[in-house]
């Protein structure tokens, strides 16, 4: 059998945590900052782990990130 590929644009801004949560980035702060309040920005600081039905999209495009 072939190797599976992994998905570049996974790999490049996803990361698996050592109990096997998947680890991202805060979503909504790109752009437009003056219009978000103080607290969503307060909020949206660091990373996150993604919720159990997005976890499992992101780790059928990364196969041996286990």
């Amino acid at each position: 059998m072939p190797k599976m590929k992994t998905k570049s644009s996974c790999k490049k801004r996803f990361k698996i945590t050592a109990s096997g949560r998947v680890k991202s980035a805060q979503a909504g702060k790109q752009h437009g900052m003056i219009k978000r309040s103080n607290k969503f920005l307060r909020n949206a600081r660091g990373t996150t782990t993604l919720s159990a039905p997005d976890e499992k999209i992101i780790k059928s495009m990364m196969p041996y990130a286990r």
